[in-house]
């Protein structure tokens, strides 16, 4: 003998009858009559062979089948439904437009697009990176989303994570005790640059300005060469440099927050990305490029040559 087949619209009917104790409360949430919903859980008892609930003109209460019931039957609705969407989901198409940061768009976003698209292939992406103090203002015109840098506390948008300005250079020579200090930064309009520029300025530490490029391999490997000091996130330190701090005679610099911007009336496949991207930067780990124990240590007597 086969086993009953569990309709899931049965089981919707019996989960509200369940969670209400009344036909025609249950009735009203499924939109249906009271005839039709007690028509739903004696089809439903008839394929079981059992009672599932016990009526009187004062209450309606589970049986002990009913409750034995109850539990699969939220199991089997809430998988149902996630089939269901899953499936709606996969069929969505369209294009979105995300601006990011050079070193998030290079290391932290492209393994989340990957993840995305996979689960729905039939949108489309389209990416640029960048300084994103200039991309916010364009939202809704040029970008659909923008993950943009923010000083700690200032910025609008959706709260990602909060990333640490360090400063940083070469593993082989002791750039930072040139004078004055050379620097590679981005152009302005960049956050960090305006920081160490500020910081160096209100130190009375003398600078120029060694290196500028809107790239930041360009800019990792200007620092890399011994040629300049530069600013990194916490989150995206390069293992190719090494920290340098108040130790090394570099003023210590601000925190910034990571914000996500969504433009006004978002298409649904723009939503979904921004809510995938939302839940991955949030609650993912930092970026493990940054690993302390490279970092070698400075004997008294070494000096830049």
């Amino acid at each position: 003998m086969s086993s009953p087949h569990l309709d899931p619209d049965l089981l919707r009917a019996f989960v509200a009858v369940a969670d209400l104790r009344s036909f025609t409360r249950a009735a009203a949430t499924l939109n249906r009559t009271q005839s039709a919903v007690s028509m739903q859980i004696k089809r439903l008892e008839e394929q079981l062979g059992t009672k599932l609930f016990h009526r009187t003109k004062a209450s309606v209460d589970l049986s002990p089948a009913g409750e034995g019931l109850l539990g699969y039957a939220r199991r089997i609705l809430v998988l149902s439904d996630e089939a269901v969407g899953r499936l709606r989901q996969h069929k969505i198409e369209g294009v979105v437009r995300l601006g990011v940061m050079d070193d998030y768009g290079t290391l932290i976003v492209p393994p989340l697009l990957a993840s995305f698209v996979a689960s729905h292939p039939l949108i489309h992406v389209e990416m640029e990176t960048g300084l994103t103090s200039s991309m916010s203002a364009r939202l809704g015109k040029s970008y659909d989303l923008v993950i943009a840098m923010h000083p700690q506390g200032s910025g609008d948008g959706e709260f990602l994570r909060r990333e640490q300005a360090i400063w940083a250079a070469g593993h082989t020579r002791f750039v930072e005790d040139q004078d004055p200090l050379p620097l590679a930064l981005y152009p302005q309009g960049c956050l960090f640059r305006k920081w160490a520029i500020e910081a160096l300025d209100g130190l009375k530490r003398r600078w120029r300005l060694a290196f500028v490029s809107h790239s930041l391999a360009a800019v990792e490997s200007i620092a890399a060469q011994g040629l300049a000091v530069t600013v990194v996130k916490s989150g995206t330190f390069p293992p190719r440099l090494r920290p340098l701090s108040e130790r090394e005679g570099l003023p210590p610099l601000p925190a910034a927050d990571i914000c996500l911007h969504r433009s006004a009336n978002l298409s649904r496949a723009a939503s979904l990305l921004a809510d995938h991207l939302r839940r991955s930067i949030a609650s993912g780990p930092p970026s493990k490029r940054h690993r302390g124990s490279a970092v070698p240590s400075r004997k008294p007597h070494e000096t830049v040559a």
